[in-house]
């Protein structure tokens, strides 16, 4: 028992006191929930056509609540463009930011290391893999589900295999899981090289789904990863304070009547789901799982039943800016996850390196 009591700092995990910042939790929610609100009428009213943002929001409102007798005198252009065109491609770009950021996270508070994401456990890699099999073969089994459902099944056997490799070294510690993550990372790295190989003049297709990109969404893919990213929060916050009591350590938790490896195994299958179904509609976006969950920690605290859903907001508010900029913004489109690890990659090491300072 002496080696869990010199660890105050993560003992406040448990407690899951008031935000750093003094701000409540209701107010954080309601503040980036309309920051992501704003940011979602600002997004529909950029590009090619540019439309007046009260015109955007009518269009939105009618759509929600089927009142097509707003939209009479509209240009019958702009409902197409904000509802069929744009707002699909937006609300998965958000969904997709905030699936990462959540899943991130978990993983995080699962190993107990900040540098952790769904790339850590070589989920997204599994999830990447099992896509591209579907991609090369041209194959349609279930469909529109045949990829998110080969990404599924890629991320879980990757993940069990993690599982397997990590508890067969000695427990099913952080450090087995992390470096039985790399090992199976790197193995499907070498897998998704073989494929592109094999994929001839088809390669263009699977380099260009992994760089990522929400070009051509659909209102099917915004409620396949609505439904992926509800499921997951429900169980995320369910666990939440199992989650924080396994912050103090196996031996604490367990004493406190948590089953850490059921809570374990219940959040890691979860997480990657919401990863594989993100990877499976957007392809490989990397830094939002993270960078985003660290940055929440530092302003609002480790508390993972308030870190959770506002990492899944922060995540899906920087996301869609992201996606805003290269469809809107820039002379020409830039793959998604190009451009979050052009601005994530520099930006960590900022916040990692200023972070190694304050420690000293």
């Amino acid at each position: 028992m002496q080696t869990d009591a010199p660890m105050p700092p993560r003992r406040s995990l448990a407690v899951g006191g008031r935000s750093r910042r003094g701000l409540g939790f209701g107010f954080q929610v309601l503040l980036l929930a309309a920051a992501l609100a704003g940011a979602v009428v600002l997004s529909a009213r950029l590009g090619f056509v540019q439309l007046p943002a009260r015109q955007v929001a009518t269009i939105i409102y009618a759509g929600l609540f089927d009142r097509p007798e707003l939209l009479q005198g509209m240009d019958a252009v702009a409902p197409v463009v904000v509802w069929d065109v744009r707002l699909p491609r937006i609300l998965t770009a958000a969904l997709v930011g905030g699936g990462l950021a959540a899943a991130g996270a978990v993983f995080q508070g699962i190993l107990l290391n900040p540098l952790a994401d769904p790339y850590t456990l070589g989920v997204s890699a599994g999830a990447a893999f099992g896509a591209a099999v579907a991609l090369l073969l041209n194959l349609k089994l279930a469909g529109a589900f045949s990829v998110p459902l080969f990404a599924f099944a890629g991320a879980v056997a990757t993940l069990f295999l993690v599982i397997y490799l990590a508890s067969g070294s000695g427990g099913m510690g952080s450090t087995h899981l992390v470096l039985s993550g790399i090992i199976v990372a790197a193995i499907l790295a070498a897998g998704l090289s073989f494929l592109k190989y094999l994929a001839d003049e088809e390669v263009g297709i699977i380099i260009f789904w992994l760089m990522g990109s929400f070009a051509s969404r659909t209102w099917f893919d915004v409620l396949l990863v609505a439904a992926a990213l509800a499921l997951g929060v429900v169980v995320f916050m369910v666990f939440g304070r199992d989650l924080n009591l396994m912050a103090l350590g196996d031996r604490a938790a367990a004493s406190l009547g948590v089953n850490t490896r059921q809570v374990t195994l219940w959040l890691l299958v979860t997480a990657s789901l919401v990863s594989a179904i993100c990877v499976a509609v957007a392809g490989i976006i990397g830094f939002v799982g993270l960078l985003v969950p660290h940055l929440v920690r530092m302003a609002a605290g480790p508390d993972n039943r308030r870190l959770i859903p506002l990492a899944a907001l922060t995540g899906a508010l920087m996301l869609l800016a992201a996606d805003t900029v290269t469809r809107a913004v820039l002379p020409h489109e830039v793959p998604i996850g190009v451009l979050t690890a052009l601005i994530g990659g520099p930006f960590f090491c900022w916040v990692f390196r200023r972070q190694q300072r304050g420690r000293r």
